[in-house]
């Protein structure tokens, strides 16, 4: 899939645990392991939102594009 989601790195930088996060923006610890595994279909605006608030980020700095065939 092109689209990678950099949570473990976000939360790796911010020394926050995804329980941590899952209590902070009232996210079930599924939802975000899903959303983290990159299994996720469509993550909303206010979700992305939310999880950039806590861990003081940009959208950019979770969800990066690479073309198909490319691995980062």
């Amino acid at each position: 899939m092109p689209i990678l989601v950099r949570l473990d790195e976000m939360l790796s930088a911010r020394g926050m645990t995804l329980t941590e996060l899952s209590q902070a923006v009232d996210i079930t610890m599924a939802n975000l392991s899903i959303l983290k595994t990159g299994k996720a279909r469509a993550v909303r605006f206010s979700t992305l939102e939310t999880i950039c608030r806590v861990l003081d980020c940009q959208p950019g700095d979770i969800l990066t594009f690479t073309q198909e065939g490319e691995s980062e």
